[in-house]
């Protein structure tokens, strides 16, 4: 809903249980006034009314109060936008009007001296408390071209408290989306990505609490940026307590793109959500926002898939591709991926990216048979891709060297063995698409992991006159090249990768099914990844695998059977282990284990979580609730000195009613579950289970 009051100069955004409202003074100024708890029109409108901060020398009235700080004019804080032609530098602006409609207000202005058209968007949709901003920059003049150097999504402005403590998601490779909270420093804190991807060292997320909120009580802020490239974050303590948090595209402001007359820019969106359910409160919100709003067909389950990198490598043929799938399907695997290796010339990581035809000596007759055996035991058929990456022993790096990102006269760095494909360029997304279109329409594929292994290190383009604007041109291309294969290829589910974590957000979530959310499946670590990860994203993004004991890929840490599965049921199951080498009694348990997560999927895929316990070394726990169910999932890393691990006090149970364990049939009192708990039965190191209770 939104309302206009206050002589057409005050807006109220409201949700079911929030309010935004914004003002805009006689000098065209748009300043913040509210964002919390629902209130009237009335209130807003006396917020608009209230003197202003008391004048201070060497301090600007507007910095913390205003909606979109510009560069220029009466400003100290970090802009959000900055603007340069050849002759003038910065924005000064006069409000040009306003529309509503669709839950979406606009509020237009225009920078008379060099042409710019600006214009803030904001969508409260009817459902949640999430609010969607971002901008639209407009070169309307006739003059020279603008240089966009920033131009950011939003600029969130919080209540004045006396101290706000900042929580973020931080990592690297194999060890993403780990939650660090702490006090909130005066000065810059700003969190991003230089490598042209989201990355792997942080989320493009931030959640601030001022009064010491926990798990399900307490005031929480959160922001969350929808851009897959380079990007940046900033909150800002100013020196009088004001707190602003200002995200976009771009790491520095060493320029986005120029726009000639009649050329415009939209930022991605910067979505912001005020709860005062605690930061379980805030996670279910952003769930619910992501799961009606972001997600590609979120209402439909994803299945349980199997893939075959850590059984096989590099080494794969098509026999023994099929002896695996015969395993996987007995263990009631729904979707089975065939991963790196596949095609061109690919026996290692040297060689054959870029060439996305099947290898002709391992697959003889394309992928058509293997596909076609796969779907004949009863499950779908996928399979890996990494578009974006050549390597110099490939037939289209010896056709286009001067397909990647480089610059004239330097060396070009490896990584990986691999170079990367400039994406901004049209004859490179051209080539990718009607490689990828043919791959898709040749044989009967139903998945694509498409994986990211490599960050930009040689962002360059020659002969391009602004080769700045490669750092988003790649990703609208990105983006295009994702958007167009999957109108013409509707039935076929995506996965984003990269090398993991590295390109997990709310604008790859929007053209994707699901995400790979670290290449670490050891089952202890990928309980603090899958715990951050839950702050911001759904159960029904996450996929997990359970993989061989002990751990191959990074530790060697050796864990039970049920350790790994109820670790990896935490969101969309997958199996990536040796198959080959799993005894009878091994695949029968996963078959059991398998079984039970097709009986709890639509509650772990669908169901509002709560996060009982932390992964702190001792017991730890998720539950997820959906109508009359509820399923808890308990990890016990440790028990210490013989005691039993505390209990479970559950979350989103009535009090008043009574619930039956669906495995031993005991009854418990909904009050009870909330005030005493549920005691696990779980000892030792290593211990796991599966509680599931249905309202009686």
């Amino acid at each position: 809903m939104i309302e206009n009051v206050g002589k057409g100069r005050t807006w109220v955004l409201s949700g079911p249980t929030s309010s935004y409202a914004l003002h805009l003074t006689d000098a065209d100024e748009v300043v913040h006034l509210h964002w919390g708890p629902r209130i009237p029109a009335a209130a807003a409108q006396a917020l608009a009314a209230a003197d202003p901060p008391p004048y201070r020398p060497f301090e600007a009235p507007l910095d913390g109060r205003e909606e979109y700080p510009v560069e220029g004019g009466p400003r100290f804080v970090r802009p959000a936008l900055s603007v340069r032609t050849e002759s003038v530098r910065g924005t000064e602006w006069a409000f040009a009007g306003w529309t509503a409609e669709d839950d979406e207000l606009r509020l237009r202005f225009r920078d008379e001296l060099v042409g710019l058209g600006l214009v803030l968007h904001y969508r409260m949709r009817g459902d949640g408390d999430v609010i969607e901003r971002w901008v639209t920059v407009a070169h309307e003049g006739e003059g020279p071209d603008l240089e966009l150097l920033r131009a950011d999504a939003a600029a969130w402005t919080l209540p004045l408290r006396e101290g706000w403590r900042l929580s973020q998601l931080h990592g690297r490779w194999a060890a993403e989306s780990r939650l660090a909270r702490g006090e909130l420093p005066y000065g810059e804190t700003a969190i991003g990505s230089r490598r042209g991807h989201t990355g792997h060292q942080h989320l493009p997320w931030v959640a601030l609490d001022a009064d010491g909120a926990t798990e399900e009580h307490g005031e929480v802020y959160g922001c969350a940026l929808g851009w897959s490239g380079s990007w940046r974050i900033c909150v800002q303590r100013l020196p009088d307590g004001a707190v602003q948090i200002t995200g976009g595209a771009g790491h520095d402001d060493s320029g986005l793109l120029r726009l000639a007359p009649g050329a415009t820019y939209t930022s991605p969106v910067f979505a912001g959500l005020w709860s005062d359910g605690g930061f379980g409160g805030a996670s279910r919100a952003w769930h619910a926002w992501q799961l009606a709003h972001v997600i590609p067909d979120a209402g439909r389950v994803r299945p349980v898939l199997y893939n075959s990198w850590e059984a096989t490598g590099f080494d794969i043929s098509q026999p023994q591709q099929s002896a695996l799938a015969r395993r996987a399907a007995g263990m009631g695997v729904e979707l089975f991926v065939v991963d790196d290796g596949w095609f061109g010339r690919r026996t290692g990581d040297r060689s054959g990216l870029g060439d996305w035809t099947p290898n002709p000596d391992r697959f003889p007759e394309g992928l058509g048979p293997l596909a076609a055996e796969v779907h004949a035991l009863g499950m779908q058929f996928g399979i890996w891709v990494e578009p974006e990456m050549v390597n110099e022993d490939s037939d289209l790096y010896r056709a286009h060297p001067d397909w990647v990102q480089h610059r004239p006269g330097r060396t070009r760095t490896r990584f990986r063995n691999q170079l990367v494909l400039n994406l901004a360029r049209e004859d490179v997304r051209a080539y990718l698409w009607e490689q990828l279109d043919t791959l898709l329409s040749g044989a009967p594929v139903d998945y694509v992991k498409w994986d990211f292994n490599r960050c930009f290190t040689d962002a360059g383009w020659p002969g391009e006159p602004y080769p700045q604007k490669l750092w988003t041109a790649h990703v609208e291309g990105f983006y295009g090249l994702l958007d167009r294969l999957r109108a013409a290829h509707p039935t076929v589910a995506f996965e984003s990768c990269s090398g993991g974590g590295g390109r997990i957000d709310l604008g790859v979530l929007s053209r994707t099914d699901q995400v790979w959310t670290s290449d670490n499946t050891d089952p202890l670590d990928r309980l603090a990844v899958q715990h951050g990860f839950s702050q911001l994203h759904p159960a029904r993004v996450m996929a997990a695998w359970v993989t061989d004991s002990p751990n191959v890929q990074l530790n060697g840490r050796r864990s039970s059977l049920r350790f790994r599965f109820v670790s990896a049921m935490a969101g969309v199951l997958g199996v990536g282990g040796d198959l080959s080498a799993w005894s009878e009694a091994e695949l029968s348990e996963a078959r059991d284990w398998v079984g039970l997560y097709k009986e709890i999927r639509p509650l772990v895929q669908h169901g509002e979580l709560y996060r009982l316990r932390a992964p702190e070394g001792g017991l730890s726990a998720v539950q997820y609730v959906r109508g009359d169910e509820t399923v808890v999932l308990a990890l016990l890393q440790a028990q210490r000195y013989g005691e039993r691990p505390p209990a479970l006090r559950l979350r989103g149970v009535e009090a008043t009613a009574a619930y039956v364990c669906a495995d031993s049939g005991t009854v418990h009192q909904g009050g009870m579950l909330l005030h005493h708990g549920i005691h696990t039965g779980l000892e030792g190191d290593f211990d796991a289970t599966v509680i599931r209770l249905r309202r009686m």
